[in-house]
């Protein structure tokens, strides 16, 4: 090891890159396996010697005594190079044969260790948030140092860049990120007819409401029809002289109000009927997105906010049920007034209703040139509205968190910015809807006076009347003003494209665990489980490989290594959340995909680290997975998780709110409450993720008695990083970069001297009191229930 004292001149050549193969980069984040944070870039570049490449970089954020503080641990393609904290000069160690760095976690830390054949060099400790760059760091130098040893230039293999945009692939991912990156359609209103399979069901009541919005127009067009004979027949011969016949008064004046009460009943009907179905199409929209969202798999929530799909399946269907029930109600109407209006004022004076429609094609030139502005702009608008539901979504169900540490003031910063962004956006929108719609009104007006001019000109000549201008003066009103109203669709119909587009971003999505097409009923399960060289992949990155595992039904199995290791990958391989890309899963001999997905899971029982409660009674949350049970059957589980002494202390019983998400209850009553739910279901394949994790001592205690009743008899995979509570494992299976690296016993594998006895030891000299990995040692492991032999 040398020591670099600081000041050392700074050599480097031009060729100093700090990723594989591009140029000087920073990231602040400390994420990234291939950047040098900002704050290093000028310290680290003054002591790499001249040509020297620096191809990973790990920002630990933890010095000896566990305190935050600064530091970085560099490879290059010659050496390794490290600055503790609260250090300023930088130690190096040259790449070699025996020398090798390895990583362990515990309680959240993780330790970063530099070792050769005579023990460890250095160590360095991190929070947890950093093992992926940990794992891009350990991947270089391994690659470096065979490199070096084998006489060849330290660089990554020509697979591990990208063949199409030539992009370095991060470690243990084969597809390139900006490659697969999922881009965004542009929301089209071809998108709105996608619609019509909602309201296909309603397609007659949608033609009553039709032939409906058809008369009632006609109706509304007959007044102004009947002008033109009053003025022309009545009033203008009286002011000549004549007397006013008053039965002609009477007809004509009866044609108006009986027209107007025509207009009036037609068009509540019309607006009912549609409004009805409208809500109905909303209903079924809403419904129908809420069940293909639940049934997509967890894969799909991964990547999405809670805030953006609640305001998916409100906002969005609530916009497209207000488009469907009063904005395309309007448009049709809209529509067959200027059409009717048309045909009526070339049917009275051609030349007049020419001069009329003159607007029109400036009208829409305009409609088109916003159309694109205002469909891109809603879309903006969207996604700003969810990023503001989402803050919501991220601080009430987290409000206990964010007061106790005090950061009211912070989440209403957090709120104050995405809600300024949003109005930001509407600012630059309507900024262009406030310059259109006031021009269309513009020419409307100006259209009207063109009709003025040209109708006082054709009376003057004797070519028409004041009769025939006046019904046009009704009638123009009548046009312009839908015509007006019109433009204005725009503005809904690109919001309803933009809703229309997101809701079906959902409906397409096709869940990545399928119902199958010819599928396998399980009459009894029996519980054994078997892994065939299983693979899987989350999204560009190889999670586990060739996994081959077998269980026998009543076994007991504990899965352990460090985070990130794949042990809760393999549990949702199991569990069928997730479908192997690879290889096969078998349940007593059974492809799992062969097997309908419900009807699988409900002989699996899952207990899990953070129980999740619903808002309700403690009796519906213990009969979740079976609302039919019965009252005895139900305390008969509460019994079986020791339960039910702390439930007959609540004010109600059984029949107590536990409120939103268990906020009533202590961690450990939450978690007993799902043993009991668990239960319950009387599963034959039981998962236990991190069960005891986050209790103290003495209700781990009371957790471990009500899971001795739950494991008898039942094939279980127990998940957990403090090994002691799985001292009553048959087997334990030890996981590192996504495989299986040892299976055996305690014993067994302590005398192996592998990875589990890192693991081991590493809690062994972290544990400060109490129960500790030594227990192991203490307790006898009990006889698996019925062990079926071991396959050939």
């Amino acid at each position: 090891m040398h020591r670099i004292p600081p000041g050392s001149p700074r050599v480097f050549s031009g060729d100093f890159r700090v990723t594989t193969a591009a140029s000087l980069s920073t990231d602040t984040s400390g994420v990234s396996p291939f950047a040098v944070p900002a704050h290093f870039a000028d310290e680290l570049s003054a002591v790499l010697q001249d040509g020297e490449q620096v191809r990973a970089c790990l920002e630990t954020d933890l010095d000896g005594q566990l305190h935050f503080a600064d530091g970085l641990v560099a490879v290059t393609d010659r050496r390794l190079l490290a600055r503790a904290p609260h250090d300023t000069s930088w130690q190096s160690w040259p790449l070699r044969a025996g020398l090798r760095l390895d990583h362990h976690d515990h309680a959240g830390v993780g330790l970063l260790e530099l070792l050769d054949y005579r023990g460890r060099l250095a160590c360095w400790r991190y929070t947890l948030g950093r093992n992926l760059a940990t794992l891009g760091v350990i991947s270089e130098f391994e690659l470096c140092r065979d490199s070096l040893e084998n006489g060849a230039p330290a660089r990554r293999p020509a697979e591990d860049a990208c063949p199409k945009c030539k992009t370095p692939l991060p470690p243990g991912e084969e597809e390139c990120p900006v490659c697969t990156r999922e881009t965004s359609a542009t929301p089209s209103t071809w998108t709105l007819l996608r619609l019509w399979r909602f309201a296909r069901p309603y397609r007659w009541q949608l033609f009553i409401g039709f032939v409906l919005t058809l008369a009632s127009t006609a109706a509304t067009l007959v007044p102004p029809y009947l002008t033109m004979p009053l003025m022309d027949n009545v009033l203008i011969p009286f002011q000549n002289g004549k007397p006013i016949d008053w039965p002609l008064v009477g007809m004509y004046l009866g044609g108006l109000l009986g027209a107007a009460l025509l207009a009036w009943v037609l068009g509540w009907l019309r607006t009912y009927i549609l409004a009805l179905v409208s809500e109905r199409i909303g209903r079924d929209l809403r419904t129908h997105t809420y069940d293909h969202l639940l049934g997509l798999s967890l894969e799909y929530f991964g990547g999405k906010r809670t805030g953006d799909l609640m305001a998916r399946l409100g906002n969005e269907t609530d916009r497209i049920n207000i488009f469907l029930s009063l904005d395309l109600l309007n448009f049709a109407t809209d529509v067959l007034m200027i059409a009717m209006t048309s045909v009526i004022l070339f049917s009275i004076n051609p030349w007049l209703a020419l001069v009329t429609l003159l607007p029109l094609p400036i009208i829409a030139w305009l409609i088109h040139l916003v159309r694109e502005r205002l469909r891109t702009g809603f879309e903006k608008i969207d996604r700003v509205w969810a990023e503001v539901t989402n803050v919501l979504a991220d601080t009430i169900p987290g409000i206990r968190v964010v007061k106790a540490f005090a950061q009211e003031k912070r989440e209403a910063e957090r709120f104050r910015a995405a809600n300024e962004h949003n109005l930001a956006m509407n600012d630059k929108l309507n900024r262009t809807w406030s310059l259109f719609t006031p021009t269309v009104t513009l020419l409307t007006e100006i259209g009207l006076l063109v009709v003025w001019v040209f109708g006082i000109w054709q009376i003057a000549r004797g070519d028409s009347s004041v009769g025939v201008l006046t019904a046009f003066l009704a009638y123009i009103g009548r046009f312009y003003t839908r015509l007006d109203s019109m433009s204005r669709i725009v503005s809904a119909t690109q919001r309803a494209a933009s809703s229309t587009k997101r809701i079906f971003d959902i409906l397409d999505h096709v869940s990545s665990v399928p119902e199958p097409a010819n599928p396998v009923h399980l009459d009894k399960v029996v519980g054994r489980i078997e892994l065939k060289r299983a693979g899987f992949r989350y999204g560009t990155r190889a999670v586990a490989k060739d996994v081959d595992l077998s269980i026998r039904p009543g076994e007991m199995i504990g899965l352990v290594g460090h985070s990130g290791s794949g042990k809760s990958t393999l549990v949702n391989l199991i569990c069928r959340f997730y479908d192997v890309t690879e290889g096969q899963v078998l349940i007593d001999g059974i492809d799992v995909r062969s097997v309908p997905v419900a009807e699988f899971r409900r002989h699996i029982g899952l207990v899990l680290q953070e129980p999740f409660l619903f808002f309700g009674t403690i009796a519906e949350n213990i009969a979740y997975g079976k609302p039919e049970a019965t009252r005895a059957e139900i305390v008969a589980a509460a019994r079986a998780a020791h339960a039910h002494e702390f439930i007959l202390r609540l004010p109600h019983g059984y029949d107590s709110l536990v409120g939103e998400r268990g906020q009533g209850l202590s961690g450990g009553e939450r978690q007993r409450i799902s043993i009991a739910r668990a239960l319950l279901i009387d599963p034959r394949i039981l998962i236990l993720d991190e069960a005891t994790s986050a209790v103290d001592t003495e209700t781990e205690k009371e957790i471990q008695k009500a899971l001795d009743n739950l494991v008898q008899g039942r094939t279980t995979i127990a998940i957990a990083h403090r090994l002691s509570t799985l001292r009553k494992a048959d087997r334990l299976v030890v996981m590192d970069r996504g495989r299986i690296v040892e299976i055996g016993d305690h014993d067994r594998l302590m005398a192996a001297e592998g990875h589990y006895h890192k693991l081991y030891m590493a809690q062994a000299r972290t544990a400060d009191g109490g129960e500790d990995v030594s227990a192991f040692n203490e307790v006898e492991r009990p006889t698996p229930v019925a062990p079926a032999p071991e396959p050939s």
